[in-house]
Formats: C-alpha cells, structure tokens, sequence
C-alpha cells in the first residue's frame, strides 16, 4: 500500500478522515488471525511511520483517524 498516492493528493494544512481503524478492538488483539484487522493493523503502521503526517485516533465506534498533512517547511 503506498500512502503517498493520497497524501500527495492532499494540500499542505489539509485533512483526511479514515474511519473503522479499531474494527471493534480486534486490532488490539494479540495474535488476531482476522485478516482485516490484520490490514487494519498494517495500515495504522503505516500512518505511524509517516513524516510528512500528524494523525490522532479518535476511539468512537469501530474508531476514526483524523489526518493532516503537515505544512511544508522552507
């Protein structure tokens, strides 16, 4: 999966919102088998280890994140 295809989309400043990132607490389950909560796992990763990113999960539901693509820096 590469992240950057929409990030690069987005204007510095701007927001993305991803929704089911907690699929009911299955991603905090060690070991789960469930394979979309495996990809959910892999793509929270993901959005970890991005730099040009902030993001914060807000646990309502099944959880939404709320990206933002940092402003560039001169």
């Amino acid at each position: 999966m590469n992240i950057k295809l929409i990030i690069d989309k987005v204007k510095p400043g701007g927001f993305i919102l991803v929704d089911n990132v907690l699929w009911g607490g299955k991603v905090l389950e060690k070991g789960t088998m469930d394979p979309q909560a495996m990809g959910i796992i892999n793509f929270n990763n993901l959005i970890q280890n991005e730099t040009t990113i902030e993001d914060v999960i807000i646990p309502l539901r099944d959880g939404l994140m709320l990206i933002r693509k940092k402003a560039q820096r001169l």
